[in-house]
């Protein structure tokens, strides 16, 4: 078991977009399970590589109450997103000791290069669209926080500067 240290915000690596996964190797597959173990040594329902520094267009999602069901994605974009939204409690390793609700579509179509190095079209729904979504926020330099209005972004990061 491999946990990585998350970085720390405001970290520049985590307002930096990954780079695309060109083939899945020894290296990626390495990567995708040192971010398993550290997903669920936080315990989370996600994790993308930049937020352990790998600046790469790597995540794993695993939403299931049962644990082990990770979705191993590189490249992952969404293709689809559902009319109608959920509001779910978001956090991050990288902004311990802070939380913002956010309202992101409850369902997602996702296309993304799988571990066999297959492109796969996947349907996520409720807390596994939310996960994905915000994984996805993390490999394009964004933080779930920049869902927020200003004032509440500036409450929350003034917190989180309290909290350390």
């Amino acid at each position: 078991m491999t946990t990585r240290p998350c970085l720390p915000w405001p970290d520049k690596r985590l307002r930096t977009p990954a780079e695309p996964v060109t083939e899945i190797t020894d290296e990626i597959r390495a990567h995708w399970t040192d971010m398993i173990d550290t997903m669920e040594a936080m315990p989370g329902v996600g994790l993308g590589a930049p937020q352990i520094g790998v600046m790469l267009r790597l995540a794993v999602v695993d939403a299931s109450e049962e644990r082990g069901q990770a979705v191993r994605m590189a490249n992952p974009e969404i293709l689809h997103t559902s009319v109608k939204l959920r509001a779910h409690d978001e956090a991050s390793p990288n902004l311990p000791g802070v939380w913002a609700r956010i309202k992101r579509p409850r369902a997602v179509t996702v296309r993304f290069l799988n571990a066999e190095g297959e492109m796969e079209d996947r349907d996520f729904v409720g807390l596994w669209a939310t996960s994905v979504q915000h994984q996805i926020d993390h490999l394009n330099g964004r933080m779930y926080f920049d869902h927020l209005s200003k004032t509440k972004r500036d409450i929350l990061l003034r917190k989180a500067k309290k909290a350390r």
